[in-house]
């Protein structure tokens, strides 16, 4: 798999990727019509595949003027297929798609939104997460439950320790704050603030993470860490009850 990570809009990122073999050429969430047509038309001169992992306009904004221009076919959730500009072909929970000799399995992760997916593509190790988990946090509870996305979020955290997440938006130095404020003396979260430093004083994109470097350090996958409890002051919280204390803490931080 060729990988490019397209900055876009005020801290979006799109991904453009190319099967090696076949040639067939995909891009993921795509913000902006320019910024993502640039690189396609320098790269490949081609693009065969839009995919959206939900709804929101920052991540399917470029999806009308590129389906127009290279004749591209758009995938979304099926349940999203009044909301998803364009879409043509219907995932669901678990699906296979095939990107030339590419693979990804369709993850149902709703919470963010109701209709929001990951696209895993198991033998390369890597994961699409979009506004569900991002580096050091998750995405906003705009339609789903708590439960919902916590759920989710097992659901991701339990891919393999390896797989590299490629999420929506460059959101990760004011997540490491957030992270550091309730669980300060975790190393690894401390070992991960100078790497983060270092990419963003060369002016690199801070992703992508892996599951194992979120495990170690993303309070919201950390939900049964006894200094975050203590930290909350809710030591005999179920894991679910920190979540929601989080998020909520984390809407207003």
């Amino acid at each position: 798999m060729n990988l490019d990570i397209i900055p876009c809009l005020n801290d979006n990122y799109s991904y453009l990727i190319q099967d090696k073999h076949s040639g067939k050429v995909a891009i993921i969430d795509p913000s902006e019509f320019g910024t993502c047509n640039d690189i396609i038309s320098q790269k490949y001169k081609k693009l065969d595949f839009i995919l959206n992992t939900h709804h929101h306009i920052d991540h399917v904004g470029g999806n009308k003027e590129l389906k127009k221009k290279y004749n591209s076919k758009i995938l979304g959730f099926g349940k999203d297929k009044k909301r998803i500009p364009e879409i043509d072909i219907l995932l669901e929970e678990n699906q296979e798609f095939y990107v030339g000799d590419l693979i990804f399995k369709t993850l149902f992760i709703p919470g963010h939104t109701s209709g929001h997916i990951a696209f895993f593509f198991e033998k390369e190790k890597v994961v699409f997460t979009g506004d569900t988990l991002f580096s050091l946090g998750c995405g906003r509870i705009f339609e789903g439950s708590y439960k919902q996305m916590f759920d989710s979020l097992k659901k991701i955290k339990s891919l393999p320790g390896d797989t590299k997440i490629y999420c929506g938006h460059e959101y990760t130095k004011n997540n490491l704050k957030f992270c550091l404020k309730l669980n300060p003396n975790n190393i690894y979260l401390k070992d991960k603030e100078k790497v983060i430093e270092e990419k963003l004083k060369d002016k690199k994109p801070t992703i992508p993470s892996t599951i194992k470097d979120e495990i170690q350090t993303n309070i919201f996958l950390r939900c049964d860490d006894l200094d975050i409890k203590d930290a909350l002051n809710l030591k005999n919280a179920s894991d679910l009850e920190i979540f929601t204390k989080l998020r909520d803490l984390k809407d207003s931080f």
